[in-house]
């Protein structure tokens, strides 16, 4: 129904940047909110933002002012720009497609299969 493909994790030293895409595809109506989460080893999964379609957006706190999440829903893409990386920030990022609806179904979850992002120190 609803695929999720992430790109653009990668080792990057601290105080660097990336940027992190992620592209749903197959066949729905729409994706009420993307977003995007992570997971370090040995932790839980955690909320690193997400966007509506609307374009309200949510951010964790430790990431408030460094991370920036965007979304083209033409392309429906959604995007995690992240500066000012800090070595905690290492983890699998995971994309999150919520509320998905198509045909025969409605308020799907789907994730992507994660990207490594490693900051070194």
């Amino acid at each position: 129904q609803v695929q999720l493909v992430e790109s653009g994790g990668g080792l990057v030293q601290a105080g660097g940047s990336l940027r992190l895409s992620c592209a749903a595809s197959g066949s729905f109506f729409m994706i009420n909110t993307m977003g995007w989460y992570r997971q370090a080893p040995g932790k839980q999964r955690e909320l690193v933002a997400t966007i509506t379609s609307g374009g309200s957006t949510n951010y964790a706190d430790s990431v408030k002012g460094r991370f920036t999440v965007s979304r083209d829903n033409v392309k429906n893409t959604v995007y995690l720009q992240m500066f000012s990386l800090k070595p905690e920030d290492t983890a699998v990022y995971y994309c999150n497609a919520d509320r998905v609806s198509g045909s025969g179904y409605w308020n799907l979850e789907v994730w992507g299969q994660g990207t490594l992002v490693t900051v070194s120190s």
